[in-house]
């Protein structure tokens, strides 16, 4: 009973504390709303108004078609541009795709001779020339076979493809993209906020302060994870709200309070590892290496960055024991695909078993740093 007093009062130091420290929580509000939100709307692997130039050689009905069915938001109003003004405008970037339609062009599709159409691209975004040459492709094709057939039917397929896409029927980027923002500020902010919360007492002498009271390390350390976690939890879960459902309008399938109840298990992780951090670094400036070192990892094996199918097979068994990969996963689960508790609660317990490791392990060396510090 002593015990909980004792850390709930300590909370309550640690919560004012952070009232007074203006830049980090200056940096909390950033980094959970303006930094989500462009995170989710600036960054996109798709085709986005696309500069595309057209060398209509043939000058006909099909050549005229296929011009014309370039528009936005795919890729800008095509550039009628000649044969020689090609190589100077792809070196000077002011197109990225252009398509050559060659002289009886039209005239080889009726009479079916296997007609081609060059199609050049600036392929110094990798990822946007090789999604843009296929949205050619198709866009192309489909109007020659408009044009042969004088439909929207395709003639040659014996198979019809109906393809439905779930959980994101508009394949907006913004959905994961804004997820994965607040997810890998989670992650960042606990390990900063708790790992500079220990840092500061010790360069301002607090530390010493709390040493001659009837406390324990326990105590001290499970303060700092539940104020650290509490102001974390009710920021991400603003931010949830209020840029991710309210301004991205990103719906949330699932249940709330079963994503808060994982967000937190998360949080007890990352709380502890902060103080793990904070307790190796002698400064600032080592606690910020230490973070660079530890952060990038969680984020880059998460899954969230690269899926964990395309990482090399065997890195794959060691994202395990990450708990950001769980974190990830059933965070996507509950919020885009509804999951209920029956569907996580084995990455629930995971995530859990992992935060209490890293919590012994930081708790035996804060113990550890204050008996050398007596």
């Amino acid at each position: 009973m002593r015990s909980a007093r004792n850390i709930f009062w300590l909370t309550i130091k640690e919560l004012r504390s952070l009232r007074h420290d203006k830049m980090l929580l200056a940096l909390l509000f950033f980094a959970l709303t303006f930094s989500v939100y462009s995170q989710a709307t600036g960054i996109s692997t798709e085709v986005h108004h696309a500069s595309i130039g057209i060398v209509d050689e043939d000058r006909t009905t099909l050549s005229r078609s296929i011009a014309n069915a370039f528009y936005p938001p795919y890729f800008n109003d095509p550039v009628p541009i000649s044969a020689d003004e090609v190589e100077s405008s792809m070196n000077a970037g002011r197109l990225m795709f252009v398509v050559n339609i060659p002289h009886g062009f039209e005239a080889d599709v009726i009479s079916l001779r296997g007609p081609e159409i060059q199609v050049n691209i600036d392929a110094t975004a990798v990822m946007q020339a090789n999604i843009g040459a296929s949205y050619i492709q198709n866009i192309v094709n489909d109007e020659i076979n408009r044009f042969v057939t004088g439909s929207d039917e395709s003639s040659d397929l014996t198979v019809n493809l109906v393809t439905r896409k779930a959980f994101n029927p508009n394949g907006d980027p913004t959905w994961f993209a804004s997820i994965t923002a607040i997810i890998d500020q989670v992650t960042l902010l606990t390990i900063v906020l708790t790992g500079a919360a220990l840092i500061r007492e010790r360069e301002h002498g607090t530390i010493e302060h709390l040493l001659v009271m009837p406390l324990t390390s326990f105590d001290i350390a499970v303060s700092k994870v539940c104020a650290n976690g509490l102001v974390i939890l009710i920021a991400v879960m603003i931010s949830l709200s209020l840029v991710v459902e309210t301004i991205l309008d990103v719906p949330v399938a699932g249940s709330r309070w079963l994503l808060l109840g994982g967000i937190a298990l998360y949080l007890f992780f990352a709380t502890a590892m902060g103080i793990f951090l904070g307790t190796l670094s002698g400064s600032m400036a080592q606690f910020a290496l230490l973070v660079l070192l530890t952060v990038l990892p969680l984020q880059m094996l998460s899954g969230a960055i690269t899926p964990v199918e395309s990482q090399p097979d065997w890195l794959q068994p060691i994202t395990y024991f990450f708990p950001s990969r769980h974190f990830v996963s059933f965070s996507q689960s509950i919020i885009f695909r509804g999951a209920g508790i029956r569907d996580v609660w084995q990455q629930f317990v995971v995530t859990l078993s992992l935060g209490l490791v890293c919590f012994l392990a930081s708790l035996f060396l804060f113990r550890r740093s204050i008996a050398t510090s007596k």
